[in-house]
């Protein structure tokens, strides 16, 4: 395939993935085809609906026509995990896979880029978690590979916020515990009570959103009631993309806080995705202009 003259597809093309149900919204494949696009590279990326009953038989099918990995999305992250040979241990801590490698040996190599994506992000807008603390909404898919990685990366301590009644909650027990046996990170799990809130916020560095709360059509919805919970020192991202500024990321900006949305950890986690596929970088800043037009 030669960049100059467009994309084409060869008779050598080989195939890129992504497994979920529904998937029919997803920008990955606008992403990752750009990109090859842009560096001559002789891929195809496409989108299949594949519930979890079909798993199985999509990643065999995948490896048996020599596609070189495939991205995993709901609901089928978990089970993907257990069609794995080898885990990260990021995505072995966090029990679910959102990225599958097919190796040359002919083992599957599962992935999650969700926390490495974020704080990708993160270090673009001039933050690193390393030693700092972060509070986080929500413990579920996304959330989870979060406070996962912030671990690993070297957070000094991670306030967690979690409903009780969550079905994620027991999941998050047993992340938490084996988080603590291998990190030197403190962390501990809250209820959404308004007095823990405000005090964990108040000396955190980074504060997350990893619900849905927020999300179009509710866009005037926000787990932190008011400004007089955040502080001009906070860093403020929240994982939703859609509105592109949510009600969380407008009131850290008037707060004073650097503050971003999901854009940016949609573009990063595809980028770590590429990486591990292809070996080298994902040409960042020309999906961002090509694709998002700078939104990101």
């Amino acid at each position: 395939m030669d960049s100059e003259r467009g994309y084409e597809i060869t008779g050598k093309t080989r195939l890129v993935g992504l497994l979920g149900s529904p998937v029919g919204h997803s920008r990955s494949p606008m992403m990752h085809n750009e990109a090859f696009r842009a560096l001559g590279l002789d891929y195809c990326y496409l989108a299949f609906d594949v519930k979890e009953d079909g798993l199985i038989q999509a990643v065999e099918g995948l490896r048996a026509l020599g596609a070189r990995g495939t991205n995993v999305t709901m609901p089928c992250k978990s089970l993907a995990m257990s069609l794995c040979h080898r885990l990260s241990p990021a995505a072995r801590i966090s029990g679910a896979v959102n990225t599958i490698v097919f190796e040359a040996d002919g083992a599957i190599t599962g992935h999650t880029t969700d926390g490495s994506g974020f704080f990708l992000a993160c270090q673009e807008e001039g933050f690193q978690i390393s030693g700092k603390k972060m509070t986080i909404l929500g413990v579920g898919g996304a959330g989870t590979a979060i406070f996962v990685q912030a671990a690993l990366d070297g957070a000094a301590e991670i306030a967690i916020f979690a409903r009780s009644a969550s079905s994620f909650r027991e999941r998050t027990d047993r992340v938490v515990a084996e988080l603590r046996k291998c990190t030197a990170c403190r962390i501990q799990v809250y209820d959404y009570e308004e007095e823990a809130l405000r005090r964990e916020v108040s000396s955190s560095h980074i504060l997350v959103n990893a619900t849905n709360v927020g999300m179009a059509p509710r866009e005037d919805e926000c787990l932190i009631p008011d400004a007089g919970y955040l502080h001009p020192d906070l860093f403020v991202a929240d994982i939703i993309y859609n509105p592109l500024e949510t009600r969380l990321v407008k009131m850290a900006r008037e707060a004073g806080c650097r503050a971003f949305g999901g854009l940016a950890m949609l573009l990063y986690q595809g980028a770590e995705s590429f990486r591990l596929w292809m070996g080298q970088p994902f040409p960042v800043e020309l999906v961002k202009k090509k694709c998002f037009h700078g939104q990101a």
